[in-house]
């Protein structure tokens, strides 16, 4: 035979395309259309439904960027239609390859029902099946001209990413709005065309199978009619039957399909278009359901939720009822599908505890996954985290992206830093916003690394971030590929279900040990600094404000402890943890919205720490402490003067009495307090740093040396920071002054000043104190830099082989070597409040206050010697997504601790990022609670959610080794008992002598419900 393979693929290609998807709507008549803009912000439809609207003519221009255009359409379904399937067809001027980043819209019904949304690949809104002819429509459709800030595949500079800048230019032109017939054999016809065609092309060129479903394809093209293709169509779908129907393979790989729509909470628009958004896309869904009743759709983050029920109760009760129909499953129990490296611990368990009590109390399902298959690397301990939690498996899809190495496994078991394993998934297809085309389905097969011991894997199907979710097309296409030779078969179903056949076939799964590490989007940790200490600082402040108002209610009569503040104040932190804004990667106006709200999360803290204390009555000078752990250290007073303090854990001391043993002592540019010895160079860099105690020199270069590198990435400029970074750079040598600032027994301090670069300048102030071997840097940086990253390097006289990090509830260990690829791909990693270099017998740390991303690495010396560098990273400059990203004043905190163990670190920690609060108060009450042993780690107290007064203790093991210890109470204690994170209780605790025994393993994670006497 000859090969004629060429012939019929390209014939069938145009026939398609040109012929057979033109005649799916097979006649239209337009709508009368007339406009309103809408001025500023979004309106409620009952403004915009008693707007007056001028005639508005296809082929207009509309829409400027940001803006709202409602448009109102009126038709008439014609007589002669009576029972044809009758649909509106709306386009907007669709633009570019991606169906979520443009323009969008909702329509309604002149009484304000929503109906459908209306988006570049789902432009259909049902009016009649069949039509009766004859029938009226009115719409009132509600238009987002959301600007396309993808275009040019993120490679140009833009200034659309913020009302302010962005201009009134309007952005699209209207195409059409018409009434059509949709001819449903025709439509079906497209379908059957495509699924074949595109597995034809994935066959091998020596696969019968190709061969077969080509000539099948070019016969039936024979019996289309090109003047009638209506006519026609029922000849040349039943010419294709038979291709359709051979069955698959009885060894085929099975895809697991549930309908998803990845709506971010904020990226390339605000968080008031997500609003929207998820409206739109939430109607959609709930219309395919009643459309397909195999129709099954998975959704996370109970904000989005909060905000459909709020803000569009039509809609939400639609989502009550297809919960109920089993066609929509609550997934991930998170409040946000949050950043999976940067929120604390606490912050992570707030996530769930938030997240699933939401999807408890509306629907009555708690969700039994975790949902996060686009962040940007995840922790190692979200393991227990999840567990704790009560969830059961674990998903992911952008571990598929890594730069450097494939990861090994798509089913595996991941095991956190404390020995929890979850059962984990990331689909193979390598896509949360899959739509079952031929070429996904050759790519899942062809990915999926556990052929032999599993046959499964999951397909999160639909459009995302606003184009709409899944579409009816999708649907036709898993219903074609069920079971359809030479293809994998799709089922739609459940996530859980997916998850339990997964588990069942696969109990041996091979295990993930660590944290799953991202090789790309590195520069996460560090972009948008304000955006990250905005976070970090909530965090601690809801930590204090939490512990006073617990000690307040428990000893200060008619205080009430406030519930629905700090659970509302909790909720916009945790919005604000979402993969796309504590990164960085989001557009100006986020990052400009999401300081503000930090800004205002921060006042009304304070506020309810300062009324929690004041409840406690008004007395002398008192230092607060919030810390887990005892401290003596140097604090101001009202009028700044330094005064030295011992304050217990939790607890609170008068501003007198204590006194250091050592007094502060500044010589030129040495500072001495008897623990270390500061030396500081004319060029400002820390010369020397002396360990007095353990009688060693801490540096073996000089240290605090500021690194400005070129930093431009390959592509994603917010996200990247590519390797190549660390070759051009310049060092900051040129100190403009270096003058002693403060000379007091107490206190000893050098300030450096700096100008460099394009107008940028650096202001650091290196304190001393008495009693402490802590040396603070306190940085105050004006930024006007573009494409380029500053880093802090400490380079040490320690032979490190690895370093530790501190995550959430817990530390990691990296190696400092780069023996793998897998080694040297961790060029720049993350970690919380401080990173830890150690060899037998001594130990430094480097604290920070609010940095996310450093590098560490070793060279060896020619004296035989080990130098291992900490550096952090201050502060970026990518001008994409947002053109303006770091510009301007950071001030922030970070610290060298020489002689430090893991267990000074995890303190020093805790102390620079919660400053002892100086009031006056009374004489406080002892700590609500108090720990004996060493290793034991109080992270939160609290009153418990629902409302019964008991107390609740989040604590952990924070140095990696087995903890015993007691929980003291400073109340009556009548009783204790072991809970998940959702504060249920599990199991009695043990209790001994008046308090709660306690036994951990490394790094366990205990919640505590301690009922007062």
């Amino acid at each position: 035979m000859h090969d004629e393979s060429r012939r019929i693929e390209e014939r069938v290609q145009r026939l398609h395309d040109q012929r057979i998807k033109t005649a799916v709507y097979a006649a239209t008549v337009p709508f009368e259309v007339a406009a309103w803009q809408a001025p500023g912000e979004p309106v409620p439809f009952e403004e915009a439904a008693a707007a007056s609207y001028e005639p508005f003519a296809m082929g207009t221009p509309w829409g400027p960027p940001w803006g709202t255009t409602w448009f109102r359409m009126r038709g008439q379904v014609p007589a002669e239609w009576a029972g044809k399937r009758v649909e509106a067809v709306i386009d907007l001027g669709f633009v570019g390859d991606w169906p979520g980043n443009q323009a969008e819209a909702l329509v309604h019904l002149t009484d304000g029902t929503p109906l459908k949304a209306v988006n570049p690949l789902n432009q259909y809104v049902a009016i009649a099946n069949p039509a009766r002819g004859g029938e009226t429509v009115d719409y009132l459709v509600e238009a987002a001209s959301n600007p396309d800030i993808l275009a040019d595949n993120f490679s140009k500079i833009t200034p659309l990413g913020d009302k302010l800048t962005a201009g009134d230019k309007p952005l699209y032109t209207f195409r059409s709005a018409d009434i059509a017939i949709l001819d449903e054999e025709v439509w079906h016809l497209d379908l059957d065309v495509q699924v074949l065609r595109e597995l034809m092309l994935e066959l091998g060129e020596h696969d019968p199978r190709r061969h077969e479903i080509a000539h099948a394809l070019d016969r039936a093209m024979d019996l289309l009619d090109l003047d009638d293709v209506s006519g026609s169509a029922p000849a040349v779908r039943e010419a294709l039957q038979p291709v359709l129907a051979r069955p698959a393979h009885a060894s085929a790989h099975t895809v697991s399909g549930v309908g998803h729509a990845h709506i971010d909470s904020a990226w390339l628009w605000p968080i008031r278009e997500t609003k929207r958004k998820t409206s739109r896309t939430f109607s959609n869904v709930t219309s395919l359901a009643d459309e397909y009743d195999d129709f099954i759709f998975a959704c996370s983050q109970a904000q989005q939720y909060e905000w459909v029920r709020d803000n569009y109760p039509k809609v939400w009760a639609r989502i009550q009822q297809s919960v109920k129909n089993g066609q929509w499953a609550p997934v991930g129990g998170m409040w946000v599908e949050s950043d999976g490296n940067l929120p604390g611990g606490e912050a992570v368990a707030r996530q769930f505890i938030h997240g699933k009590r939401f999807f408890i109390e509306h629907f009555g399902i708690e969700t039994k996954g975790v949902w996060l298959p686009d962040s940007f690397g995840y922790n190692a301990a979200y393991p227990q985290i999840a567990k704790l939690a009560g969830n059961e498996w674990f998903l992911t899809q952008k571990i598929s992206w890594n730069q450097t190495n494939r990861f090994p496994h798509h089913t595996f078991w991941w095991e956190g830093i404390d020995g929890t394993r979850i059962f984990t998934h990331f689909p193979p297809v390598d896509t949360y916003n899959a739509r079952f085309s031929g070429e996904e389905m050759s790519r899942a097969v062809r990915n999926y690394q556990e052929k032999g011991g599993a046959s499964r894997s999951l397909a999160p199907f639909g459009w995302g971030d606003g184009g709409g979710g899944p579409t009816r097309e999708i649907m036709e296409r898993a219903r074609r590929l069920a079971d359809l030779e030479g293809s994998a078969k799709v089922v739609v179903e459940h996530p859980d279900e997916f998850f339990a056949k997964a588990r069942e076939e696969y109990p041996d799964a091979p295990v993930w040990v660590g944290e799953l590490y991202l090789e790309l989007h590195r520069a996460t940790y560090t972009s948008q600094a304000r955006t990250k200490q905005g976070n970090r600082r909530s965090e601690h402040l809801l930590r204090e404000a939490e512990l006073w108002a617990t000690t307040a209610a428990l000893h200060a009569p008619g205080y009430a402890y406030p519930y629905e503040k700090l659970d509302r104040l909790w909720k916009t932190v945790l919005l604000h943890q979402f993969h796309d804004i504590l990164p960085g990667s989001s557009i100006a106006w986020v990052h400009r919205e999401a300081e503000a709200e930090y800004a205002r999360v921060a006042q009304e803290l304070h506020a309810l720490t300062a009324e929690a204390v004041a409840a406690l009555g008004a007395g002398e000078p008192r230092a607060f402490n919030t810390s887990p752990y005892d401290r003596a250290e140097v604090v101001r007073t009202a009028d700044g003067a330094p005064v030295y303090v011992q304050v217990p854990a939790s607890g609170s001391a008068p501003l007198a009495g204590a006194q250091p043993a050592q007094p502060v002592t500044v010589s030129g540019r040495v500072l001495d307090n008897g623990l270390v010895r500061v030396e500081i160079a004319a060029d400002g860099t820390l010369s020397s740093v002396r360990d007095l105690r353990a009688g060693r020199e801490v540096l073996a270069d000089p240290g605090n040396l500021l690194r400005l590198h070129t930093d431009l990435p390959n592509y994603w400029d917010a996200w990247d920071i590519d390797k190549h970074y660390k070759n051009r750079y310049t060092d900051l040598l040129d100190a403009s002054s270096v003058t002693v600032v403060e000379q007091h027994p107490l206190v000893g301090a050098v300030r450096v000043e700096r100008s460099f670069g394009k107008g940028s300048t650096i202001t650091q102030t290196i304190t001393v104190r008495a009693g402490s071997p802590r040396i603070d840097i306190e940085t105050d940086i004006d930024w006007h830099e573009t494409e380029k990253i500053l880093k802090a390097a400490f380079p040490v006289d320690i032979r490190a082989p690895h370093s530790s990090a501190e995550i959430q509830f817990g530390h990691i260990q990296r190696p400092t070597h780069t023996n793998t690829s897998w080694e040297a791909a961790r060029f720049e990693v993350s970690g919380h409040r401080w990173v830890h270099l150690g060899e037998p017998g001594y130990g430094v740390a480097v604290i920070n206050d609010s940095t996310y991303g450093h590098d560490v690495s070793r060279t060896v010396r020619e004296d035989g010697g080990t130098t291992t560098t900490v550096r952090l990273s201050l502060v970026r400059a990518p001008r994409i997504p947002d053109p303006e990203a770091d510009q301007g004043r950071h001030r922030f905190t970070y610290a060298l601790l020489p002689g430090a163990s893991v267990e000074d670190a995890v303190a020093e920690g805790y102390a620079l990022n919660l400053p002892l609060r100086v009031t006056e108060a009374a004489g406080a009450p002892a700590p609500v609670v108090s720990v004996e042993g060493e290793g034991v780690t109080v992270e939160a107290v609290k009153l418990a959610d629902d409302t019964s007064g008991d107390v609740v203790v989040r604590l952990y093991e924070s140095r990696g080794g087995r903890a015993q210890g007691v929980l003291r109470t400073g109340f009556p204690l009548a009783g204790a008992q072991i809970t998940d994170l959702l504060e249920r209780p599990t199991e009695d605790a043990d209790l001994a002598d008046g308090g709660v025994s306690v036994t951990l393993r490394p790094f366990q994670i205990l919640t505590l419900r301690l009922r007062r006497g």
